[in-house]
């Protein structure tokens, strides 16, 4: 990227922020893009140690705030792929805010509930495994307990039952 050097902040003393400059766009295209000014800061982070440089238009923020927001902004991703993997919402029933929240909490309610019935009966497989027990036997008159409690023969021979005597109204 082409920038220009315009000028700097005051480097304040908090531990990590190496430089606090103001740029301009260099390029053409750039230029045209974006005219106006943007600030760039340098940071060390001591416990990842890494170098990361972060640019943006807000002049008003200290650079360590800048810099533990882009911090906290990674922490929100991680807990976004975290949803994705392990709570399974494919897609969302509605687009409203309450809608998506409400199904969030289901979500994150229902994998907490096999957590809490995974430690309590120390069932020793994946909670994947225990969701997919959970599913496969939702409308059978059994005990969560004591289907946890079967052997794998034993199970297996459930699940190879025609499903539809499981549908008995």
């Amino acid at each position: 990227m082409v920038a220009r050097f315009v000028g700097q902040h005051e480097i304040p003393k908090k531990p990590g922020i190496i430089f606090d400059d103001v740029i301009e766009m260099g390029g053409f295209y750039t230029r045209q893009d974006y005219p106006g000014k943007l600030r760039h800061i340098g940071y060390y982070d001591a416990e990842t140690d890494r170098y990361l440089e972060f640019m943006t238009n807000n002049f008003t923020l200290a650079a360590a705030t800048i810099a533990a927001i882009y911090k906290a902004r990674w922490q929100i991703e991680i807990f976004f792929k975290w949803i994705k993997q392990n709570l399974k919402i494919k897609t969302f029933l509605g687009t409203s805010k309450n809608a998506v929240m409400t199904q969030i909490w289901v979500a994150m309610c229902y994998y907490l509930m096999l957590a809490y019935v995974k430690y309590q009966t120390h069932y020793k497989p994946s909670l994947f495994y225990l969701h997919r027990l959970v599913r496969e036997t939702l409308l059978e008159h059994a005990s969560l307990f004591d289907l946890l409690n079967l052997n794998e023969a034993r199970l297996a021979r459930l699940k190879r039952q025609d499903p539809q005597l499981c549908l008995k109204l």
